[in-house]
Protein backbone atom coordinates (compact mmCIF):
# COMPACT_ATOMS: atom_id res chain seq x y z
CA UNK A 1 0.00 0.00 0.00
CA UNK A 2 1.28 3.45 -0.89
CA UNK A 3 2.75 5.55 1.88
CA UNK A 4 2.50 8.80 -0.08
CA UNK A 5 -0.08 10.78 -1.99
CA UNK A 6 0.76 13.41 -4.59
CA UNK A 7 -1.31 16.51 -5.32
CA UNK A 8 -0.33 19.18 -7.83
CA UNK A 9 -1.48 22.41 -9.38
CA UNK A 10 -1.81 22.48 -13.18
CA UNK A 11 1.54 24.15 -13.87
CA UNK A 12 3.43 21.74 -11.61
CA UNK A 13 1.66 18.77 -13.19
CA UNK A 14 2.50 19.96 -16.70
CA UNK A 15 6.18 20.41 -15.79
CA UNK A 16 6.39 16.94 -14.26
CA UNK A 17 4.56 15.36 -17.18
CA UNK A 18 7.01 16.97 -19.61
CA UNK A 19 10.29 16.54 -17.73
CA UNK A 20 9.75 14.29 -14.73
CA UNK A 21 10.37 15.48 -11.19
CA UNK A 22 13.83 17.05 -11.34
CA UNK A 23 15.74 18.56 -8.44
CA UNK A 24 16.89 21.41 -10.66
CA UNK A 25 13.26 22.54 -11.06
CA UNK A 26 12.63 22.94 -7.33
CA UNK A 27 12.91 26.62 -6.42
CA UNK A 28 10.96 26.80 -3.14
CA UNK A 29 10.37 24.44 -0.23
CA UNK A 30 7.71 25.46 2.32
CA UNK A 31 7.46 23.79 5.72
CA UNK A 32 4.28 24.06 7.78
CA UNK A 33 3.71 24.61 11.47
CA UNK A 34 2.41 21.58 13.34
CA UNK A 35 4.69 20.73 16.25
CA UNK A 36 5.68 17.05 16.46
CA UNK A 37 4.01 16.28 13.12
CA UNK A 38 7.10 17.62 11.38
CA UNK A 39 9.23 14.82 12.79
CA UNK A 40 7.60 12.28 10.47
CA UNK A 41 9.50 13.89 7.57
CA UNK A 42 12.92 13.42 9.17
CA UNK A 43 14.13 10.69 6.80
CA UNK A 44 12.55 12.35 3.77
CA UNK A 45 14.16 15.69 4.66
CA UNK A 46 17.52 13.97 5.07
CA UNK A 47 17.31 12.46 1.60
CA UNK A 48 16.00 15.58 -0.14
CA UNK A 49 18.57 17.95 1.35
CA UNK A 50 21.42 15.54 1.95
CA UNK A 51 21.30 13.71 -1.37
CA UNK A 52 18.82 14.83 -4.04
CA UNK A 53 19.31 18.60 -3.88
CA UNK A 54 23.05 18.14 -3.34
CA UNK A 55 23.22 16.66 -6.84
CA UNK A 56 21.58 19.76 -8.35
CA UNK A 57 22.79 22.81 -6.41
CA UNK A 58 20.96 26.07 -7.09
CA UNK A 59 19.44 28.93 -5.16
CA UNK A 60 16.33 27.79 -3.30
CA UNK A 61 14.05 29.63 -0.92
CA UNK A 62 13.24 27.65 2.22
CA UNK A 63 10.35 29.12 4.17
CA UNK A 64 8.76 27.85 7.36
CA UNK A 65 6.83 28.65 10.49
CA UNK A 66 7.16 26.98 13.88
CA UNK A 67 8.55 23.42 13.50
CA UNK A 68 8.71 24.10 9.76
CA UNK A 69 11.18 26.92 10.33
CA UNK A 70 13.23 24.63 12.57
CA UNK A 71 13.26 21.93 9.88
CA UNK A 72 14.44 24.42 7.27
CA UNK A 73 17.15 25.63 9.64
CA UNK A 74 18.34 22.02 9.83
CA UNK A 75 18.42 21.90 6.03
CA UNK A 76 20.77 24.90 6.01
CA UNK A 77 23.36 23.37 8.32
CA UNK A 78 26.61 22.13 6.84
CA UNK A 79 25.63 18.51 7.48
CA UNK A 80 21.84 18.42 7.04
CA UNK A 81 21.55 14.67 7.58
CA UNK A 82 23.06 14.98 11.06
CA UNK A 83 21.11 18.19 11.74
CA UNK A 84 17.73 16.59 11.00
CA UNK A 85 18.60 13.61 13.20
CA UNK A 86 19.65 15.95 16.01
CA UNK A 87 16.45 17.99 15.68
CA UNK A 88 14.35 14.82 15.91
CA UNK A 89 16.26 13.61 18.96
CA UNK A 90 16.08 16.96 20.76
CA UNK A 91 12.44 17.64 19.96
CA UNK A 92 11.20 14.17 20.87
CA UNK A 93 13.32 14.21 24.03
CA UNK A 94 11.38 17.02 25.73
CA UNK A 95 10.62 16.21 29.37
CA UNK A 96 8.56 18.12 31.90
CA UNK A 97 8.14 17.59 35.64
CA UNK A 98 4.39 18.21 35.50
CA UNK A 99 1.51 17.34 33.19
CA UNK A 100 0.70 21.06 33.22
CA UNK A 101 4.09 22.78 33.08
CA UNK A 102 4.27 26.53 33.59
CA UNK A 103 5.24 29.00 30.90
CA UNK A 104 8.66 29.32 32.54
CA UNK A 105 9.18 25.56 32.48
CA UNK A 106 8.20 25.23 28.83
CA UNK A 107 10.33 28.22 27.86
CA UNK A 108 13.34 26.74 29.65
CA UNK A 109 13.01 23.38 27.86
CA UNK A 110 12.35 24.86 24.41
CA UNK A 111 15.11 27.46 24.67
CA UNK A 112 17.54 24.77 25.76
CA UNK A 113 16.47 22.60 22.83
CA UNK A 114 16.95 25.43 20.34
CA UNK A 115 20.26 26.55 21.80
CA UNK A 116 21.66 23.05 21.48
CA UNK A 117 20.27 22.76 17.96
CA UNK A 118 21.55 26.11 16.67
CA UNK A 119 24.66 26.92 18.71
CA UNK A 120 27.77 26.85 16.57
CA UNK A 121 25.77 26.59 13.33
CA UNK A 122 24.53 30.17 13.05
CA UNK A 123 26.86 31.17 10.21
CA UNK A 124 26.17 27.95 8.27
CA UNK A 125 22.41 28.51 8.47
CA UNK A 126 22.37 32.22 7.64
CA UNK A 127 25.07 32.10 4.95
CA UNK A 128 24.32 28.83 3.18
CA UNK A 129 25.76 28.96 -0.35
CA UNK A 130 22.49 27.90 -2.00
CA UNK A 131 19.60 28.06 0.46
CA UNK A 132 17.82 31.28 1.46
CA UNK A 133 16.04 30.74 4.76
CA UNK A 134 12.85 32.67 5.61
CA UNK A 135 11.47 32.38 9.16
CA UNK A 136 7.83 33.39 9.68
CA UNK A 137 6.52 34.82 12.92
CA UNK A 138 3.76 37.20 14.01
CA UNK A 139 3.85 40.46 15.99
CA UNK A 140 0.92 41.63 18.08
CA UNK A 141 -0.76 45.02 17.86
CA UNK A 142 -3.69 46.75 19.52
CA UNK A 143 -4.92 44.35 22.22
CA UNK A 144 -1.91 42.11 21.55
CA UNK A 145 0.69 44.88 21.24
CA UNK A 146 1.99 44.43 24.78
CA UNK A 147 -0.30 42.31 26.99
CA UNK A 148 0.88 42.86 30.53
CA UNK A 149 -0.18 39.48 31.89
CA UNK A 150 -1.55 36.11 30.82
CA UNK A 151 -5.21 37.11 31.18
CA UNK A 152 -4.67 40.10 28.91
CA UNK A 153 -3.04 37.79 26.39
CA UNK A 154 -6.01 35.41 26.63
CA UNK A 155 -8.44 38.26 26.01
CA UNK A 156 -6.36 39.44 23.08
CA UNK A 157 -6.33 36.03 21.41
CA UNK A 158 -10.03 35.51 22.14
CA UNK A 159 -10.60 38.75 20.22
CA UNK A 160 -8.31 37.45 17.48
CA UNK A 161 -10.39 34.26 17.17
CA UNK A 162 -13.59 36.29 16.83
CA UNK A 163 -12.03 38.60 14.26
CA UNK A 164 -10.80 35.61 12.28
CA UNK A 165 -14.17 33.85 12.43
CA UNK A 166 -15.77 36.86 10.81
CA UNK A 167 -12.99 37.27 8.22
CA UNK A 168 -9.34 36.33 7.95
CA UNK A 169 -8.73 39.90 6.80
CA UNK A 170 -10.03 41.15 10.17
CA UNK A 171 -7.30 39.19 11.95
CA UNK A 172 -4.87 41.63 10.37
CA UNK A 173 -6.13 44.29 12.80
CA UNK A 174 -4.43 42.41 15.64
CA UNK A 175 -1.40 40.70 14.09
CA UNK A 176 1.36 41.56 11.64
CA UNK A 177 3.39 39.05 9.69
CA UNK A 178 7.15 39.42 10.27
CA UNK A 179 9.58 37.57 8.00
CA UNK A 180 13.20 37.14 9.03
CA UNK A 181 14.64 36.64 5.58
CA UNK A 182 17.97 35.93 3.98
CA UNK A 183 19.12 39.34 2.79
CA UNK A 184 20.47 37.80 -0.45
CA UNK A 185 17.07 36.51 -1.55
CA UNK A 186 15.33 38.19 -4.45
CA UNK A 187 11.71 37.14 -4.03
CA UNK A 188 9.23 39.73 -5.33
CA UNK A 189 6.55 37.03 -5.42
CA UNK A 190 6.67 37.05 -1.62
CA UNK A 191 7.74 40.61 -0.86
CA UNK A 192 5.05 42.35 -2.93
CA UNK A 193 1.90 42.64 -0.84
CA UNK A 194 -0.57 39.80 -1.36
CA UNK A 195 -3.07 39.96 1.54
CA UNK A 196 -4.35 42.29 4.26
CA UNK A 197 -1.62 41.48 6.76
CA UNK A 198 1.05 44.12 7.13
CA UNK A 199 4.25 42.21 6.36
CA UNK A 200 7.63 43.34 7.64
CA UNK A 201 10.85 41.90 6.22
CA UNK A 202 13.93 42.00 8.43
CA UNK A 203 17.35 40.56 7.69
CA UNK A 204 18.04 37.14 9.19
CA UNK A 205 21.43 37.28 10.94
CA UNK A 206 23.45 35.07 13.28
CA UNK A 207 22.48 37.50 16.06
CA UNK A 208 18.71 37.05 15.67
CA UNK A 209 18.48 33.49 14.34
CA UNK A 210 17.82 31.79 17.69
CA UNK A 211 15.32 34.45 18.80
CA UNK A 212 13.54 34.26 15.45
CA UNK A 213 13.25 30.47 15.56
CA UNK A 214 12.01 30.65 19.15
CA UNK A 215 9.41 33.29 18.26
CA UNK A 216 8.28 31.27 15.24
CA UNK A 217 7.41 28.39 17.56
CA UNK A 218 6.11 30.33 20.58
CA UNK A 219 2.61 29.08 21.38
CA UNK A 220 0.23 31.70 22.79
CA UNK A 221 -0.58 31.28 26.49
CA UNK A 222 1.62 28.18 26.78
CA UNK A 223 4.82 30.19 26.32
CA UNK A 224 5.80 33.77 26.99
CA UNK A 225 5.90 35.99 23.91
CA UNK A 226 9.36 36.77 22.57
CA UNK A 227 10.05 40.47 22.96
CA UNK A 228 12.02 42.69 20.60
CA UNK A 229 13.83 40.37 18.20
CA UNK A 230 17.14 42.05 17.29
CA UNK A 231 16.91 43.83 13.95
CA UNK A 232 13.13 43.37 13.68
CA UNK A 233 10.32 45.81 14.56
CA UNK A 234 9.95 46.10 18.37
CA UNK A 235 7.08 44.25 19.95
CA UNK A 236 5.72 40.94 21.23
CA UNK A 237 6.12 37.93 18.95
CA UNK A 238 4.37 34.57 18.72
CA UNK A 239 4.13 31.47 16.55
CA UNK A 240 4.17 32.21 12.83
CA UNK A 241 1.58 29.48 12.34
CA UNK A 242 -1.14 31.69 13.83
CA UNK A 243 -1.23 33.57 10.51
CA UNK A 244 0.71 31.18 8.24
CA UNK A 245 -0.16 27.72 9.52
CA UNK A 246 0.18 25.84 6.23
CA UNK A 247 1.84 28.68 4.29
CA UNK A 248 -0.92 29.63 1.87
CA UNK A 249 1.35 31.98 -0.07
CA UNK A 250 1.22 33.33 -3.68
CA UNK A 251 3.66 30.80 -5.12
CA UNK A 252 2.30 31.08 -8.66
CA UNK A 253 3.66 34.64 -8.88
CA UNK A 254 7.11 33.01 -9.11
CA UNK A 255 6.37 32.20 -12.74
CA UNK A 256 7.15 35.77 -13.78
CA UNK A 257 10.79 35.39 -12.69
CA UNK A 258 11.26 31.62 -12.84
CA UNK A 259 8.96 29.88 -15.32
CA UNK A 260 9.11 26.13 -14.89
CA UNK A 261 10.07 26.26 -11.21
CA UNK A 262 8.12 24.00 -8.89
CA UNK A 263 7.28 24.40 -5.22
CA UNK A 264 7.97 21.09 -3.46
CA UNK A 265 5.82 20.88 -0.36
CA UNK A 266 6.14 17.84 1.92
CA UNK A 267 3.00 18.37 3.97
CA UNK A 268 0.84 16.60 6.53
CA UNK A 269 -2.20 16.41 4.24
CA UNK A 270 -3.43 17.49 0.82
CA UNK A 271 -5.16 20.51 2.38
CA UNK A 272 -3.53 23.88 2.96
CA UNK A 273 -5.13 25.68 5.91
CA UNK A 274 -4.11 29.35 5.86
CA UNK A 275 -3.95 30.10 9.61
CA UNK A 276 -4.04 28.16 12.88
CA UNK A 277 -7.41 29.71 13.69
CA UNK A 278 -8.78 28.37 10.39
CA UNK A 279 -8.36 24.70 11.30
CA UNK A 280 -12.07 24.31 12.09
CA UNK A 281 -13.19 26.32 9.06
CA UNK A 282 -12.99 24.00 6.01
CA UNK A 283 -14.18 26.73 3.65
CA UNK A 284 -10.90 28.56 4.35
CA UNK A 285 -8.74 25.91 2.69
CA UNK A 286 -6.49 27.60 0.17
CA UNK A 287 -7.47 25.50 -2.85
CA UNK A 288 -11.14 26.36 -2.32
CA UNK A 289 -10.87 30.12 -1.90
CA UNK A 290 -10.51 33.05 -4.27
CA UNK A 291 -6.71 32.64 -4.24
CA UNK A 292 -6.67 29.01 -5.41
CA UNK A 293 -4.48 30.02 -8.38
CA UNK A 294 -1.64 30.67 -5.93
CA UNK A 295 -1.00 26.91 -5.89
CA UNK A 296 -0.72 26.32 -9.64
CA UNK A 297 2.99 25.45 -9.42
CA UNK A 298 2.84 23.51 -6.13
CA UNK A 299 3.43 19.78 -5.66
CA UNK A 300 2.21 18.50 -2.29
CA UNK A 301 3.68 15.22 -1.08
CA UNK A 302 1.66 13.92 1.87
CA UNK A 303 1.38 10.74 3.97
CA UNK A 304 -1.45 8.47 2.84
CA UNK A 305 -4.28 7.25 5.07
CA UNK A 306 -2.73 3.78 4.93
CA UNK A 307 0.54 5.20 6.24
CA UNK A 308 -1.20 7.09 9.04
CA UNK A 309 -3.00 3.93 10.12
CA UNK A 310 0.39 2.42 11.02
CA UNK A 311 1.37 5.37 13.19
CA UNK A 312 1.26 5.13 16.98
CA UNK A 313 -2.39 5.77 17.96
CA UNK A 314 -3.29 5.58 14.25
CA UNK A 315 -2.50 9.22 13.47
CA UNK A 316 0.34 11.63 13.07
CA UNK A 317 2.09 12.33 16.33
CA UNK A 318 1.07 15.72 17.71
CA UNK A 319 0.94 17.84 20.86
CA UNK A 320 -2.02 15.87 22.23
CA UNK A 321 0.51 13.10 22.93
CA UNK A 322 1.88 15.14 25.83
CA UNK A 323 -1.51 14.81 27.53
CA UNK A 324 -2.10 11.20 26.42
CA UNK A 325 1.21 9.89 27.77
CA UNK A 326 1.35 12.27 30.74
CA UNK A 327 4.56 11.87 32.69
CA UNK A 328 5.44 8.61 30.94
CA UNK A 329 7.94 10.43 28.78
CA UNK A 330 9.73 7.24 27.82
CA UNK A 331 6.55 5.86 26.19
CA UNK A 332 5.93 9.10 24.29
CA UNK A 333 9.54 9.27 23.13
CA UNK A 334 9.36 5.66 21.90
CA UNK A 335 6.17 6.45 19.99
CA UNK A 336 7.65 9.55 18.39
CA UNK A 337 10.81 7.73 17.39
CA UNK A 338 8.73 4.91 15.97
CA UNK A 339 6.93 7.51 13.86
CA UNK A 340 10.27 8.85 12.63
CA UNK A 341 11.37 5.31 11.77
CA UNK A 342 8.12 4.73 9.85
CA UNK A 343 8.94 7.95 7.97
CA UNK A 344 11.69 6.05 6.17
CA UNK A 345 8.89 4.61 4.02
CA UNK A 346 8.02 8.16 2.91
CA UNK A 347 11.66 8.69 1.93
CA UNK A 348 11.94 5.45 0.00
CA UNK A 349 8.69 5.94 -1.88
CA UNK A 350 9.51 9.53 -2.79
CA UNK A 351 12.98 8.54 -4.02
CA UNK A 352 11.40 5.83 -6.16
CA UNK A 353 8.92 8.35 -7.57
CA UNK A 354 11.76 10.72 -8.48
CA UNK A 355 13.51 7.88 -10.28
CA UNK A 356 10.39 6.85 -12.20
CA UNK A 357 7.60 9.44 -11.90
CA UNK A 358 4.11 8.07 -12.32
CA UNK A 359 1.96 11.09 -13.22
CA UNK A 360 -1.10 8.86 -12.90
CA UNK A 361 -0.62 9.05 -9.13
CA UNK A 362 -0.77 12.84 -9.07
CA UNK A 363 -4.18 14.20 -8.19
CA UNK A 364 -5.26 17.82 -8.65
CA UNK A 365 -5.19 20.16 -5.69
Amino acid sequence: MSALTFHAGPAALAQIRAHGLRARDIGVVPAAAGGPKGLVFCALDQWVFGDWFARAPRERILIGSSIGAWRMAAACQRDPVTAFARLGELYSGQRYASTRPSQDQIDTVVQGLLNEFVRGHEDDIVNHPHYRLHVLTVRGKRALAAPGHRRAEMRGFAAAALHNLFSRDKLAHLLDRVVLADRRAHAPWLRDRFDNFATHFSALTPANLAAGLLASGTLPMLMKPVRDIPGAPPGHYWDGGIVDYNLALPYARMAAQAPGDIVLYPHFSEHIVPGWLDKGLPWRRAARGPNRGWLDNVLIVAPSHAFLAKMPRGKLIDRSDFKFYGLDHDARIRAWRQAMDEGERLRDEFAAFVERPDVGRIRPL
